[in-house]
């Protein structure tokens, strides 16, 4: 049996940036996960300088690819608004890998089936034992599953659907747009140029008011396909998206059940306006770790609802 104070089961922005703060407190932890990082992981990369903050990180000193933006251009029924910001774009297998080697704590490669209970601590699957339990692993995680789905269920009305794909290509426009509400879609889509001939394009709108109306996520996908390639963004070129849900962040009931903790997709923290999950990840990563190794309660209160005002603010 493997014992730690702390074990978290997801090794995204969440679970290492709580494992980074929980070694800088002296507390033994280590981190589970059932992929080997560096990783695939499908994500427009926005980050704001509020996360470079949170995270000590300076943009000079970021070793892999970090593409700032000083305006963005949204598109809101058909008309163009460029506002000035200061914001980020990374790729994210690179990014993930880079926090979570730079926690410096043990990595174990291990696909969580079972938790139970266990005194005061926890074990996993009969292999591993902690004293404090930390549900880092996503929308599906089973941590939340586990321990939390019944009083803190997520909202179905807050379940977002998204499609989307990153891939190299010799882009001409190397500017950010962004669409709302096209085409009646619930949400907005993205055209994101990336540093090295990177360009994530993607769709993301409320899935319950999709269904509703009649349409499919992929049928606004093969509408944002056409649209690019009439503005001659992306050209002649076979996509192959991949599909995946998350849950804005709602009210939160309990994400704290004695020495467990539910951070990240898993607690819900995306921002209600524009769906950024990255910073908010982060934030409620640092929450938890402060929990833990303070010995007080654990609340994402202070993690904002949304984005925009800090977007459009940061200049």
């Amino acid at each position: 049996m493997i014992n730690a104070n702390t074990i978290i089961v997801g090794g995204g922005p969440a679970g290492s940036t709580c494992a980074w703060k929980l070694k800088q407190a002296g507390i033994d932890c280590l981190v589970l996960d059932k992929q080997q990082f560096p990783r695939t992981k499908l994500c427009a990369g926005w980050i704001t300088p509020q996360v470079l903050k949170d995270l000590d990180l300076d943009s000079e000193q970021y070793p892999h690819s970090l593409t700032p933006f000083k305006k963005l251009y949204f598109h809101v029924f058909g008309i163009r608004l460029g506002k000035r910001t200061r914001q980020y774009a990374i790729i994210r297998n690179e990014f993930d890998n880079w926090l979570l080697e730079r926690a410096g704590i043990p990595v174990h490669q291990h696909d969580v089936r079972k938790v139970t209970r266990d005194g005061e601590g926890y074990i996993i699957d009969d292999e591993y034992r902690c004293r404090h339990l930390v549900g880092a692993g996503g929308t599906h995680c089973p941590v939340y599953r586990t321990f939390f789905s019944s009083n803190h269920p997520h909202q179905a009305s807050s379940l977002i659907v998204s499609m989307e794909e990153e891939f190299a290509y010799d882009y001409q426009d190397d500017r950010c747009h962004l669409w709302f509400f096209e085409n009646k879609l619930p949400g907005y889509s993205w055209y994101v140029p990336k540093r090295n001939g990177i360009v994530n394009v993607g769709i993301g709108g409320i899935a319950s008011t999709i269904k509703q109306r009649g349409t499919t996520i992929r049928d606004h996908w093969d509408l944002l396909i056409k649209k690019i390639g009439k503005l001659s963004l992306v050209k002649d070129r076979p996509f192959q998206p991949k599909g995946y849900t998350y849950y804005l962040k709602q009210k939160q009931n309990r994400l704290q059940n004695d020495g467990c903790y539910i951070v990240g997709d898993a607690a819900g923290v995306a921002t209600r306006d524009m769906g950024e999950g990255i910073g908010p990840a982060i934030k409620s990563g640092i929450l938890a770790a402060n929990a833990i190794a303070n010995n007080c309660n654990y609340s994402l209160e202070s993690i904002p609802s949304y984005s925009l005002p800090g977007i459009l603010w940061s200049r």
